[in-house]
């Protein structure tokens, strides 16, 4: 089979069973940053099959592009690819994977743009609600505190430091333990950048709606950033002050109200908090790492066979 059919006919097994073997495993939610890694391996192996696709394609199609590609192999390399066989179909493929590539990129500015001007948009909201006394410059202090009878609190990011905004609702509701494993929270969403793989898996998600693994990955990225934010919380100061802060300050909202359905995600990961299931061990976090890590090396490998053969 010509290379770029084999990458992309691995690029789609690739995005159509990942989900459906990530889906039906039980440790996830009990590995949150593993399997973070494991669907950003899978990604990007999705990823890099089509980027090496539509390299391959280009090459074939144009002279030019091809000297780009193979510039530094040897002749005999350039044959085992036998490019002058992928007929007329080359072109388009080559065409159509660079308009993917060039979407995905629209895709993620956009997001990038909307999460900008959203954060801009909050700010200025905050700072009609909470006013700068004389003197204070823009950005300064760590803590914004709001007069609301709503327990409510969130990590505003910015361009220079980062501000906990809280409300006087959530400060009659919590104490100071409770208040420090919600900071805790908020610093491990912001210390392991999860708000670029929210961005990123919403990028692929609305520019790809009809590829499952980018809608799966946009879906379970959203839960598993929380449950591994509430375990850097939880290792600091416990599950069950971690869990009451959960509780305190959802509880206002009724997500604990059985008739609201599986619409919130607190009353899961309050009882993943006081009745958490066993890690995995070492062993197997080892392997399952690994064997992640291996997963974007597949395409490159069938991408290198033919020359790596002509080498041999």
């Amino acid at each position: 089979m010509l290379v770029p059919l084999a990458l992309l006919a691995l690029g789609g097994l690739l995005a159509s069973l990942a989900p459906r073997v990530l889906a039906r495993a039980d440790w996830p939610d009990r590995e949150p940053v593993l399997a973070l890694w494991v669907w950003q391996c899978v990604v990007v192996a999705v990823l890099l099959c089509c980027v090496l696709a539509m390299s391959l394609s280009a090459a074939a199609a144009w002279e030019a592009v091809r000297g780009n590609v193979f510039a530094p192999a040897p002749h005999e390399v350039v044959e085992a690819y036998a490019l002058g066989a992928y007929g007329s179909w080359a072109a388009p493929l080559a065409v159509v994977l660079a308009c993917g590539a060039v979407w995905t990129a629209v895709m993620l500015t956009r997001e990038i743009r909307a999460s900008r001007a959203a954060r801009r948009q909050r700010r200025a909201d905050l700072l009609v609600r909470s006013p700068r006394l004389p003197g204070e410059e823009p950005g300064d202090g760590r803590l914004v505190l709001l007069e609301s009878e709503r327990p409510d609190a969130w990590l505003l990011r910015g361009d220079r430091t980062p501000q906990l905004v809280i409300t006087t609702g959530a400060l009659r509701r919590l104490n100071d333990s409770q208040l420090d494993a919600l900071l805790a929270h908020e610093q491990g969403h912001l210390r392991a950048r999860h708000d670029w793989l929210l961005h990123s898996s919403a990028a692929l998600a609305n520019g790809f709606p009809q590829v499952p693994v980018f809608a799966a990955f946009r879906d379970r990225v959203h839960h598993l950033v929380e449950l591994a934010a509430d375990d850097v919380a939880s290792r600091r100061f416990g599950r069950l002050t971690t869990a009451l802060a959960l509780v305190e300050l959802n509880e206002s909202r009724g997500v604990f109200d059985p008739c609201a359905g599986r619409a919130s995600q607190v009353p899961g990961r309050v009882h993943r908090l006081l009745a958490p299931a066993p890690r995995l061990t070492a062993g197997r976090r080892l392997r399952l790492t690994a064997a992640a890590a291996l997963v974007p090396v597949v395409p490159v490998l069938v991408a290198f066979v033919p020359g790596l053969r002509a080498l041999g």
